[in-house]
This record gives structure tokens, sequence and C-alpha cells, in this order.
């Protein structure tokens, strides 16, 4: 294959920085609004974000963190967030974004894994650090935002201390500028490498013809800090056009939300399905005025017909799906252009990146079931997993990279979802692997083994389903005879994998079972359970269709 025209117009310039593309815009405009669930409001301008992070990068210059070296970000939706982000990528060093969501043994892993030489949390995420930092030989800064803390530097003193303009260091767009750690369904968490001229090439894609931002907009994407996608909108696709992005520290509301999108006049809304089914849902929707919104679009998981239309009818703007990965881009979309099919994930955002292909990497024609797949030299392509040659490899079909989820596409070129090839399960936006779940359950002293799968669910898409075998037989006799009991035992094991990794990950449904169905070679067959569980779903339907028709 040779690169072609679309694939080219994504190419960065050779010398690139991916700071300085986001800051390069009249300083005297507002870069972000935020405000926390106590009504404490800030306004930062790109000014500010300029000589907060150029004092930054001259405080980790002087301690000698150099280009290359891998950089832990643990940090909530704060306008510090972005001071942090942007020093790193100006010094060269590589982000390792942190979900304030993980626990010391998930952060174990990724700091040893990384090397990481330095780790920035902010003061409510620390105490996780210390937990492990012995355990991190490689670890020689650590900085807290917030504080003071023991064997910690503050930012804010990094920043007030800091003297003279940083040391110009030079990037290109092949330098590593995000390792980003992703679940797999076997194994441990996969380190992703993405580049600086990644984000001219997801800039390039996503934040015209599908966000369609404009430089006067106010814009809010809902992710956090720590996912993927806290880059792909809030970061790269907010800043890099010139926009005002808009943050909210505070749990979700559906209602607090409608409010806040009235009251900054929102006119580009980015949320997870989960988000916008609940605002949906809300009583009264008709009293919520938001003129202001142009552009609203999904990601994470398909979005139900129901919502699309509530939305489009109450305030007249047409929720669009989008999807892509943590490896990736936004490879498939309903983009401004495009005309919305509902139940279609869209069509390919750059003509020859995407396909469907079969088991031995063959574009299957329109109609056929296959594997979404990607060109091996599309430009936002990852580079590979980190430190991580076999897992790589194996990611690819010859000349393509195979994303784990199917469809299929119609004549028009729209790809219609399938489902998932593996196990991986897609909550509420969330991906959870379902080892790091099973291997949390196992700790357990009463749990033999487990498996666990997606389970249908209204609101969140899937939830988090496990099949527990227990050690002793007796005590799976005791709760399946005494409610109450098994309800205990239920809550205890939730509670256990809480303390144990991200507790967005811990089991909402917990079934207890006598054994696991497994291959001829012992593994456990995920798919079989999976099939079960979503076969209850159409079993209802099928119910009460027959009682309606009767």
């Amino acid at each position: 294959m040779t690169m072609t025209d679309a694939f080219r117009a994504l190419l960065a310039p050779e010398r690139f920085n991916i700071a300085e593309a986001l800051l390069a815009h009249d300083p005297a405009k507002p870069a972000l609004l935020w405000e926390n669930d106590a009504g404490d409001t800030r306004r930062v301008t790109y000014g500010e974000l300029r000589d907060l992070s150029d004092r930054l990068a001259r405080a980790l210059e002087e301690l000698e963190l150099v280009k290359g070296d891998r950089v832990m970000v643990l940090m909530p939706r704060l306008p510090e967030t972005y001071v942090v982000y942007l020093a790193l990528l100006k010094n060269g060093l590589v982000v390792l974004p942190g979900s304030e969501l993980l626990m010391p043994a998930d952060l174990d892993y990724r700091l040893n894994h990384a090397e990481a030489r330095a780790v920035i949390a902010h003061e409510t995420l620390a105490e996780r650090v210390d937990a492990v930092a012995e355990k991190t030989p490689s670890l020689a800064v650590r900085i807290v935002v917030g504080g003071p803390r023991p064997g910690w530097m503050t930012l804010a003193s990094l920043v007030e201390d800091a003297v003279g303009a940083p040391e110009p260091v030079e990037t290109s767009r092949d330098d590593l500028a995000f390792l980003s750690y992703t679940s797999g369904t076997t194994g441990y968490p996969k380190g992703v490498m993405h580049t600086h001229g990644w984000a001219y090439a997801h800039f390039t894609i996503a934040a015209k013809r599908w966000l369609d931002i404009r430089p006067d907009d106010v814009v809010w994407a809902t992710a956090a800090p720590g996912w993927a996608k806290w880059i792909w909108s809030p970061l790269v696709a907010t800043l890099m056009s010139g926009a005002t992005g808009f943050h909210y520290l505070g749990r979700f509301d559906p209602e607090r939300y409608l409010d806040l999108l009235e009251k900054y006049r929102i006119n580009v809304l980015c949320a997870t399905p989960t988000e916008y089914r609940m605002m949906a849902k809300v009583d009264g929707l008709e009293r919520i005025r938001l003129d202001a919104l142009r552009s609203a679009v999904s990601a994470g998981e398909p979005l139900n017909r129901e919502v699309i239309d509530t939305f489009r009818r109450v305030f007249g703007v047409t929720v669009r799906d989008g999807y892509g990965q943590t490896e990736n881009t936004l490879l498939v979309a309903t983009t401004i252009d495009v005309e919305l099919r509902p139940g279609s994930m869209g069509r390919p955002t750059v003509p020859g990146a995407v396909e469907i292909v079969d088991e031995f990497g063959r574009i299957v024609p329109p109609g056929v079931v296959g594997d979404i797949a990607v060109r091996r030299d599309f430009p936002p392509l990852f580079k590979g997993y980190f430190r991580d040659p076999e897992r790589t490899e194996a990611a690819f079909r010859g000349e393509w990279y195979i994303t784990g989820d199917r469809a299929k596409k119609d004549d028009d070129g729209y790809f219609w979802f399938e489902g998932r090839a593996d196990d991986i399960i897609i909550s509420s936006g969330y991906t959870i692997g379902p080892f790091e779940v099973e291997d949390a359950l196992v700790k357990h002293p009463a749990v033999k083994e487990s498996a666990v799968v997606a389970s249908p669910d209204e609101v969140r898409g899937a939830i988090v389903k496990a099949f527990v075998v227990l050690k002793d037989p007796a005590l799976l006799e005791a709760v399946r005879a005494d409610a109450a009991r098994r309800e205990a035992l239920v809550a205890e094991l939730q509670e256990h994998v809480k303390r144990i990794t991200a507790p967005y990950k811990y089991p909402r449904a917990i079934e207890f079972v006598d054994d696991l169905p497994k291959t001829v070679s012992g593994k456990i067959r995920r798919v079989e359970l999976r099939q079960r569980e979503w076969a209850k779903v159409k079993e209802v339907g099928r119910s009460a269709e027959d009682s309606a028709s009767n």
C-alpha cells in the first residue's frame, strides 16, 4: 500500500510540538471556564496558560527531567491539569495520563512498566502514589498540586520560584508524547504510544467535521483527565481550535449538567451515551433553554434512537455518534457533512483508512460482518504497545490493525456495529478488561475462580457482571438458600474489588455458580456467558411483544 493524499494531509510538519500548537492564540482570550459543585468559578486566558506552563517547564528543567522521560499525571478537572500537560509536552517529556479512579495496584504496574521518572498528582491522590513509591526504583520526582505533603514538592512553589524562560526543546512529529494505558482481555494493561504528530492528525480529523468547533465557541467535553477522550476533545480539539473550554468539577447529575449547559451557553457538547441517556430522562426538559447549543456528539458506545429523538425534539440539535479507540483517533462518525442514519456508526472519517475485513485481512463486501480494521500506515494510528512487540504485532493482520470490534457496511459505506470480537466491556463509556476484575475477585479468600462479562443495562449500555465459583460448596448452598447472606457476600466482594482496582470496574451484578464453561484446554469461555446474558434481553423483548399482541 502507498500513502494516499488524504493520509499525507494528516502529517504534521516535521518539527512539531503539541503544546505550542495548543497555545498559538490571542493571549487575552479565555481558554478555560471552570466551576465546581460549590459554585466557585475561575477563568483562565491563553496568555495565563502560556505563562504558567512556561514557569513549570523551567522548574522541570531544574529538576533534571529530560526529553523522553516519562511522567505520570494524576489530576482531576482543574485548570492546573492543563498547565501540567502543557509544560510536560513543551519539554518533550512523555505524559502518562492517570485517571483519578486508579488504585495503588493500578499505579504500581503502570509506574514500573513505564519506568516513570516523576509523578505529578493532586493532593487527594498523592497517598496512593506513596503506597507504591518505594517499589518504583525509577521514580525520582514527586510534585503535589495542593499540599504540602512530606517527600513531595508543591507545584505552586515550583511555579513561583521559576526564573527565566524554559530552554527550547525541539520535538518532531515522530517524538513520543503520550503513553496511555488501556485494558486488555487477558494480561496486564497495554501502554499505547502516541507521538506529537498524532495530535495534529486527530485535530484535523475530529475538531472541524465532527465536533464542529469554531474559534468563538464555548466547548464542554465532559471526559475526565486520565482518559484518552480527555486528550482527544478538551485538550487537543478545543485548544488547538482556539475555542474556550468549560469544565465542571463535581459528580454527574443530569439536572445540574442541563443547568450548566444553559448557564454557560455551551455551543459544542461532547458527552458519553450514559450522560445523554440520563439527561434525556429528566422531567420537564422543556424548561431548559439550550438555544446556544449547535453541535452535540457522543462516543464510547452506540447511542439509543430515543435519546437522539429527544434531543432533536426538545433542543433542536442532533446528537451525532463517533467511534474510535485509545490506539487511534476518530475512525467512523456521523460528521456534519454526513446524513444521519439512526443505528449506524456513520462513515469512515478518512477515505481508505478504515475497512471491514475477514480473518485473512481481505476486505469483505457490503452486508458481510467482519472486523473493523485500520490501515497500518494511517498517520494517527498508534506506534505500538510500549515494550511489548509481541502484543503489538498480534494486533495486526497483514496491513491492517484489527480494532477488536465487528461491524458490517452497507452499499453507501455506512458502518453498522455488531459487537466486540473479544471480551472487553464498555460500561458508561469506560473500557474495562475482564482480567483485572477477575484477578481482584480471586484474591478474596472465599473465591475459587471467576469469569467477568458484559451484561446489558438500559442506562449504562452494559454493566460488569461476575460469575463466581466459591471455594466452599457449603457456602454456595448457604447463599442460595439465604437471600440476606447472598446480598451480604455480594456487597463484600464488590467492596473488595473496589479496594484493589479502580472502583468503576467493580461488578454491579454477581452470580454464584457451580462451575464455569471452559474449552478443552481449560480456558474460560466468556463468550458463552456473555451470549447467555444478552439472550435474556432478547427473551424479555419477545415476551413483551407477545403480551402486547395478546
